[in-house]
């Protein structure tokens, strides 16, 4: 289940000095480090323990793994990962990630604190490289098709690799069977090769461009042209071979022709440590801004623009671009949208989800943007594709002005966190549009003058007096067969019956004398009240069905008076909607009648205590919401 609250609002991005702590104690690498040496033991961490529980969530283990002794980013922040140092062996030797050298176990150690991050190895298996490549360095993916790579493609690599960023690459699978599959030339099928080097060497007067690969298993090579032990070598004399570190050995890495590499392998990852376009020279200094969001099922999950009775309640960030990029018309910016955890979430049967965006213009006015807009306009720009992969990332070029942003799944009612990252060449300022709370509540009217009530106040004013005696005051069960007696005749209305809890939160909202009853005048304030609520129960009923989707709640609210957070707003969809996502009328005024007390409480709190400012009033409606 995502989380339902956080800090609304663009964050600076962390640094590895900002890590933070993951470990159950609260306590950090340094403070572990020194009570384990204050009690002169080894460390041994609980939160990942040395057992099968720690290596698979789906298999019980087909070996005995023994765990001995040998004697980072994530989601646009740095964790603090601790770790003991035991690791899973057979036979005396490492069963996972290791080194040609066996003495050798830093690549191990820092394997078991990724596995640690993602809740198990297993979580490790499959997926793109480019993943550990982001969560190892915070930098920024781009991918490309070998087939359909820009004509200077060996000079994109070329720089890449020059500015230090990681490269790798794969050839795609049609199907399962194909996994690791070897083709005639010993290249791998779906396997993640690293990209190590390019260069150029001179045959017979004519440049020859060169790409080093190296496949991680540390043998298995390519058999083709400019193989270890191919012919092409014999052209090249020893300095240059030796300049090129050529040698004959099978430990992984090989050297192929650029053309032949771009003919066998299809997909090329490059994770560069900033924003820095390869097709350019220049390097520029990058802001950046980070949102982080939840889609959530019946309040924030809409689904992609193909779903356009949902797709408008998805989260919506403001993205204004002041600046124009030295000596353009445009802004720069690249948008990277990152679905978080489901690794971590593998074992409990979450996959990988079908992840886009889409940018409008904005049309000028402040909140959340509805259904409407999106029917009668078209986007500015959007990702290339919706794709199953954890990041999406674009660079793009739109004229200075105000856009909103829209994050989605493809499908709606799709549940997950995620990361927006936007990198922007100038000064870009972002704005949560669904992160702050506005109430707006009407005066309550007048009361209606001695011999100016209607027919219906006369009726259920009699009602009202038979049920109450005397004293004119009914209890909360009282209330409840007055109510439903007077709203069981309207016909444009469908429900069972208002509960006894509705009854008590309106006693709460309307009595003012305190004593836990409601006296008649009350009583009439109430009732203009849910005569207007009824109104707009019936007119977000769109199917005249009885119930409300939970996805209009959003836009009845707003037309009640309450403009609620993103996280308010998912708070209230899980507690009043059904496991359907609607929500019957009794549901709906149990809702409304709650918000107001919470917000009249708040306001009479505020005013009256001048320490309970430090409580902002979505914080506030979020804990009376939940009493």
């Amino acid at each position: 289940m995502p989380h339902l609250y956080r800090a609304p609002g663009p964050q600076e991005p962390p640094t590895p000095k900002d890590a933070r702590i993951t470990h159950s104690s609260g306590q950090s690498f340094e403070e572990l480090r020194r009570a384990c040496l204050q009690k002169g033991v080894l460390f041994e961490d609980t939160d990942f323990p040395a057992d099968s529980s720690s290596l698979f969530y789906s298999e019980r283990p087909q070996i005995p793994f023994v765990w001995k002794r040998p004697g980072f980013w994530q989601h646009s922040e740095w964790l603090d990962v601790v770790i003991d140092d035991r690791l899973p062996t057979f036979r005396d030797r490492l069963v996972f990630l290791h080194s040609a050298d066996h003495n050798e176990f830093w690549s191990a150690l820092l394997e078991k604190a990724y596995a640690k991050l993602n809740g198990s190895y297993e979580a490790l298996k499959g997926g793109s490289a480019i993943e550990a490549m982001e969560d190892f360095t915070g930098g920024v993916a781009e991918t490309f098709t070998t087939k359909e790579a820009p004509w200077n493609f060996y000079e994109i690599l070329e720089k890449a690799l020059t500015r230090g960023s990681l490269v790798g690459c794969s050839i795609d699978i049609r199907n399962a069977a194909e996994s690791e599959a070897r083709t005639p030339f010993g290249l791998i099928k779906g396997h993640a090769y690293t990209v190590t080097g390019v260069d150029q060497v001179n045959i017979r007067g004519q440049k020859v461009e060169l790409i080093r690969v190296r496949n991680p298993w540390g043998q298995v090579e390519w058999t083709g042209s400019w193989s270890d032990s191919s012919s092409e070598w014999r052209s090249v004399g020893p300095a240059e071979q030796k300049r090129l570190c050529h040698t004959a050995l099978d430990d992984g890495e090989f050297w192929m022709a650029f053309r032949d590499f771009r003919a066998h392998f299809d997909k090329v990852e490059v994770c560069n440590l900033t924003p820095d376009a390869l097709e350019e020279d220049a390097v520029h200094k990058w802001e950046v801004t980070v949102h982080q969001g939840s889609w959530v099922r019946g309040s924030t999950a809409g689904g992609c623009r193909n779903f356009l009775d949902t797709f408008w309640t998805n989260p919506q960030i403001k993205l204004s671009l002041t600046e124009k990029d030295e000596g353009q018309e445009e802004c720069t910016f690249l948008v990277a949208l990152m679905q978080k955890d489901r690794r971590k979430l593998k074992r409990f049967g979450a996959n990988v989800l079908t992840i886009g965006y889409a940018i409008y213009q904005c049309p000028g006015q402040e909140g959340h943007l509805n259904k409407d807009f999106f029917r009668y306009h078209a986007s500015q720009a959007r990702s290339k594709t919706f794709i199953n992969l954890r990041e999406v990332s674009d660079r793009f070029r739109l004229p200075p002005g105000d856009y909103i942003l829209i994050p989605s799944t493809f499908e709606p009612h799709q549940e997950a966190d995620f990361c927006l990252r936007i990198f922007s060449e100038k000064k870009a300022i972002t704005r949560d549009m669904d992160g702050s709370v506005d109430i707006d509540l009407p005066e309550p009217p007048k009361p209606t003058a001695p011999g100016q009530e209607t027919e219906e106040e006369r009726q259920f004013q009699a009602l009202f007096k038979q049920v109450a005696g005397e004293d004119m005051e009914v209890t909360a069960e009282e209330l409840k067969y007055v109510l439903n007696a007077v709203l069981q005749k309207k016909k444009d209305i469908k429900f069972k019956e208002l509960s006894l809890i509705s009854c008590k939160n309106i006693i709460s909202l309307m009595d003012t004398s305190g004593n836990g009853k409601l006296e008649f005048s009350e009583f009439k304030v109430f009732w203009d009240k849910l005569k207007k609520w009824m109104s707009l129960f019936l007119q977000f009923d769109a199917d005249k069905s009885g119930t409300m989707s939970s996805y209009e709640l959003r836009s009845a609210l707003k037309a009640a008076g309450f403009q609620l957070s993103s996280p308010l707003l998912q708070l209230i969809v899980l507690r009043y909607a059904d496991p359907e996502l609607q929500l019957g009328f009794d549901d709906f005024l149990n809702c409304l009648v709650r918000l107001e007390n919470a917000s009249r409480m708040f306001q009479a709190l505020s005013t009256k205590n001048k320490e309970f400012i430090h409580l902002n009033i979505n914080e506030f409606i979020v804990l009376t919401m939940n009493i």
